[in-house]
């Protein structure tokens, strides 16, 4: 099998553990070749931290993908996580266009709401607007927040059914995305997991559920589906690993109540590396 390259395109919040601090070295970690294309940078995540800094950076985002088209640069999939403005969504298809090498992958994280909720900063509008991204997906990995923004699906408090979750899924394929994989699925108290909707049926890979909720593990959790697909790996078989891996870091980060702000996935690379590098 060649070697691959992945371009992802998402923010650098500098402490946080999400986004581009998360996405490099796990990508890289599972033996693929990772490119990266800031859509902003934050002194932290907007999650528990106050007062961050924010520098957009669309301008240099168009000038970065002519660049890479003059010099033939091209990708086997670009994934795109956290961006910084509703241009922006426009910007990365121009750039997926212009730098996807034949048959490249379409890789998108609609990073922008949690627990029925906007992230601080997104509007309804750029809610709308991401359903053009998702719509041009080969895959498409919505949590359940973000699927129901993007459907136009009243957010339910409390435990989903697998009515309410087919319904999500069949909205985010009527968008366009040929795959979905939906984080955050519950059926059961004690078990969370993944519904993996493909070629018009529905799989599931359920774990262990932790009672600590953690920042950044749905990056995480995308990246390394990202590095296991990229290293050959099916849809279903990357889910699973993904969701193991994500499950791994947050155990290595349960006894440690200061670190709130994410989970020291560094700790469960090794198991990562040793699963998914195939030689």
């Amino acid at each position: 099998m060649s070697d691959k390259r992945v371009l992802t395109i998402q923010d650098i919040s500098c402490v946080g553990q999400c986004s581009l601090t998360v996405a490099l070295p796990v990508i890289s970690a599972c033996g693929v070749e990772t490119a990266i294309l800031p859509s902003a940078v934050l002194s932290t995540h907007t999650g528990g931290f106050t007062g961050n800094t924010f520098r957009d950076l669309s301008g240099d985002m168009l000038a970065i993908g002519s660049h890479w088209k003059r010099e033939g640069i091209r990708f086997d999939a670009v994934y795109t996580g956290y961006l910084g403005s509703i241009d922006q969504i426009g910007y990365v298809q121009t750039i997926m266009e212009e730098t996807l090498a034949p048959g490249g992958l379409r890789i998108v994280d609609p990073a922008m709401a949690d627990h029925g909720r906007l992230y601080r900063g997104f509007t309804e509008e750029f809610a709308f607007r991401m359903r053009e991204l998702c719509g041009v997906a080969d895959i498409a990995l919505p949590n359940i927040t973000e699927a129901c923004f993007m459907t136009g699906t009243p957010y339910e408090e409390g435990p989903k059914d697998e009515a309410f979750i087919e319904g999500l899924l069949d909205g985010m394929t009527a968008l366009g995305a040929k795959c979905v994989v939906m984080k955050g699925v519950s059926y059961e108290p004690d078990r969370l997991g993944v519904a993996v909707r493909r070629d018009g049926a529905t799989s599931y890979y359920f774990h262990e559920k932790l009672e600590r909720n953690s920042h950044g593990t749905g990056d995480l959790y995308a990246s390394a589906f990202v590095g296991a697909l990229m290293q050959g790996f099916g849809v279903c078989e990357a889910a699973g690993i993904a969701a193991d891996f994500t499950v791994e870091s947050m155990k290595k980060t349960l006894n440690d109540p200061d670190h709130w702000y994410g989970v020291k996935f560094e700790k469960a690379l090794p198991g990562l590396i040793a699963r998914v590098n195939r030689g």
